[in-house]
């Protein structure tokens, strides 16, 4: 069995981390968090990484690797981040089971931590 991930990604969201890694010299990956902001009360962030934390989450997929700040991990358990374009809009988008709403916009998020529990069980399965 592999390694427990808090979060996955679709294969679109991975060719877009791949874009946006190879085009710059000393960035390793993204790193996903949150952070209080916004009218639902937090938001999203996603920024390059050129220093890895080894504290942070690794989650690779088809050589993109995304790092998740430990402190959005509660938040952040059983997401898959897609990349998707619209007539008005591109960007990563977040299918969050943690979600309970957004404002309309969707730009901010309500989310709930998920249970401590869950998240120590799934990774001990993970690490078997």
């Amino acid at each position: 069995m592999g390694r427990f991930s808090v979060m996955s990604l679709t294969d679109r969201a991975a060719e877009r981390v791949r874009e946006i890694v190879d085009d710059r010299d000393e960035v390793h990956g993204i790193r996903i968090g949150v952070k209080k902001g916004g009218c639902a009360g937090m938001e999203y962030t996603v920024d390059l990484v050129s220093e890895i934390n080894p504290k942070d989450d690794h989650v690779e997929h088809d050589g993109a690797n995304v790092y998740v700040a430990p402190e959005a991990a509660l938040f952040l358990l059983g997401t898959q981040m897609d990349f998707e374009t619209t007539k008005l809009r591109s960007g990563f988008v977040f299918n969050n089971p943690n979600q309970s709403s957004a404002c309309g916009c969707g730009e901010s998020v309500e989310l709930q931590p998920a249970d401590l529990k869950a998240l120590a069980e799934a990774r001990a399965q993970g690490a078997a």
